[in-house]
């Protein structure tokens, strides 16, 4: 038996709780791990809280993150004791995910622990600070260069932005960030932040084509703030997307984009390529320092997992939250 979380499903309401779980329950994979640490992603608190229907089969372990031990292996590309490392793919969504001391994983979904990263330091990284190298891969990719001008970042607090301004700012591009809590100014510029802005600046409509600013824009929020984040491209910049906090909907004009060439990218970290991830996990290995981890993650057990996913979609919960499921 081993400790997980459990969502279930009765009469369409939730409920969850940490449960005692057998490998029976687990369901089929060709391989067998022994999770060491998981995390607590805005996807998650969703799937957590019941406030979005993000589980699509119950009974439901949560989390879309997970790195730890194989103990078991069908598979020719992992061996019992390898240390390995899953993002996405359905996990925590239509498959039991990381939340819970053992999962059972299809193999072509894992990739082995990258070197120069402990699986503690790659929880704290995580499905934010992953997506975070995703995006700036494609600004790179897109001919973005620090040469190129501003960079502005959404959402700045939270996971994914924290690690996009820790690595802009390791690869020398000058950071403007937006934020809705202005407190948080000395933890933004520690992490690399040149300039802070008021979210309040972004996130009301605004006009089709403003001001150009910004030679690329990593945005975590969605809705106006994205479309005011387009209006405000320099020509040719490129835009980043691949969060929702403030919504889904996009109320934008075609201007930005055939008046000034820019370029608009979604970011996608759930169903990426193999080749992908390990191009992004290899990058994050190269550019984060140990003292890194610990300025943008905080630790918590399994048993503190339901009250911090409600305080972070209260907007209560900064960087990256990491779980350790074997903590007591």
């Amino acid at each position: 038996m081993f400790k997980g979380l459990l969502i279930t499903q009765k009469d369409k309401q939730n409920a969850i709780s940490v449960a005692e779980l057998s490998e029976d329950q687990l369901p089929a994979g060709d391989v067998l791990v022994e999770v060491h640490y998981s995390t607590l992603n805005y996807k998650d608190g969703l799937a957590i809280t019941g406030k979005s229907p993000i589980v699509r089969s119950f009974p439901m372990v949560p989390g879309i993150d997970l790195v730890g031990k194989v103990l078991q292996s069908d598979s020719e590309r992992f061996s019992v004791g390898d240390f390995v490392v899953l993002n996405g793919f359905g996990v925590g969504e239509v498959h039991w995910g990381g939340l819970a001391e053992k999962a059972r994983l299809k193999s072509e979904w894992l990739i082995p622990l990258p070197e120069g990263i402990d699986a503690k330091q790659s929880m704290a990284i995580g499905t934010g600070g992953y997506t975070a190298m995703l995006s700036v891969l494609a600004l790179e990719k897109q001919g973005v260069t620090p040469e190129s001008g501003d960079i502005l970042v959404t959402g700045a607090n939270g996971g994914v932005g924290s690690f996009a301004i820790r690595l802009l700012n390791r690869l020398g591009y000058h950071v403007v960030v937006s934020t809705g809590r202005m407190e948080e100014s000395e933890y933004l510029k520690n992490l690399g932040a040149s300039e802070i802005i008021d979210r309040n600046t972004l996130s009301a409509p605004g006009k089709p084509l403003q001001k150009e600013r910004w030679a690329g824009v990593i945005d975590c929020v969605g809705s106006h703030t994205l479309v005011n984040a387009c209006a405000t491209t320099k020509y040719g910049g490129v835009v980043t997307c691949c969060g929702l906090a403030q919504g889904m909907d996009f109320p934008a004009s075609v201007a930005p984009f055939i008046l000034r060439g820019i370029k608009l990218i979604g970011i996608d970290s759930v169903m990426r390529t193999l080749e992908d991830r390990i191009e992004a996990w290899q990058r994050l290995s190269e550019l984060l320092q140990p003292e890194d981890f610990d300025s943008m993650s905080e630790e918590i057990r399994l048993d503190d997992v339901i009250e911090t996913a409600n305080k972070l979609l209260e907007g209560k919960v900064r960087g990256r939250v990491l779980v350790n499921v074997k903590a007591s």
